[in-house]
């Protein structure tokens, strides 16, 4: 006799494996790969610190690009990942400055950016805050459509989402960019990711406990909601009854009579 129960619990835990994997991927590319690139270059292969910075700040930049090109759609906050990193290190070849090719990457501009889609009604952050709430479920999505459409609470809260991570990158940028010029180059190297993980720390908790948290559970109840009205109706319909009954009324007579 298979256990069904077991079989699916453990897709589900392999869906889930998966899905963690998948989450993390970013962040290994953007933080782990290009630090050991620095390290191995500069300590294994003997390159200068430019190089090692350049050629260790080119992997980011090309994930970024690679997933606007998969994705075939504009990411505004990704474009403007993408053409920060590209200009500064374009900048950086010119100047030769291992300090500013690391102050270049708390990219102050894309934190500027956040913030004045926010004053402009369009939070960047929400293009990577969406997915996690509604989940790839259609019934979310129709929620989240009309949530947007019809609940000032619910676009209040988007766009504190978005202003929170502007607010804490823009801190990161701030003391990314004293240690750049403070602190010696190898050391902020590992720095600079240590400083970037704590502000993505503050900036999820901070952010999820101000808005995703709050839009999330709207999203939720609303979709919940909807689901109950449309099993109601489904109801009434399979029962051949209309889904309103008409009370009866009471003509009198006269009220009967044509008019004159």
């Amino acid at each position: 006799m298979t256990n069904t129960g077991n079989t699916k619990g453990n897709s589900t835990n392999s869906t889930n494996r998966r899905r963690g994997l998948r989450d993390f991927a970013p962040l290994l590319i953007d933080v782990a790969l290009p630090m050991g690139a620095y390290y191995l270059l500069k300590n294994g292969f003997g390159t200068s610190t430019v190089t090692a910075l350049a050629v260790s700040s080119v992997v980011p930049a090309v994930r970024t690009g690679w997933g606007l090109l998969k994705s075939r759609e504009v990411n505004g906050m990704a474009a403007l990942i993408l053409f920060v990193n590209v200009v500064s290190l374009l900048l950086s070849f010119v100047a030769g400055d291992p300090r500013l090719m690391i102050a270049k990457d708390s990219a102050v501009s894309s934190t500027i950016g956040i913030i004045v889609s926010v004053v402009l009604g369009k939070p960047m952050m929400t293009a990577g805050m969406k997915p996690w709430v509604v989940k790839g479920d259609s019934g979310r999505e129709a929620a989240w459509a009309r949530l947007h459409a019809g609940s000032a609470r619910f676009r209040r809260a988007e766009r504190m989402f978005s202003l929170v991570w502007g607010v804490v990158l823009l801190a990161e940028c701030v003391v990314r960019i004293v240690g750049a010029y403070t602190l010696p180059v190898d050391t902020m190297v590992w720095a600079g990711n240590v400083i970037m993980v704590v502000a993505m720390g503050l900036g999820f908790v901070v952010g999820g406990a101000l808005g995703a948290g709050p839009m999330a559970a709207m999203v939720v109840a609303e979709a919940k909601s909807e689901a109950e009205e449309g099993g109601r109706s489904g109801e009434v319909r399979a029962a051949g009854l209309p889904d309103r009954e008409l009370a009866p009324v009471d003509l009198a007579p006269a009220d009967l009579a044509p008019a004159n």
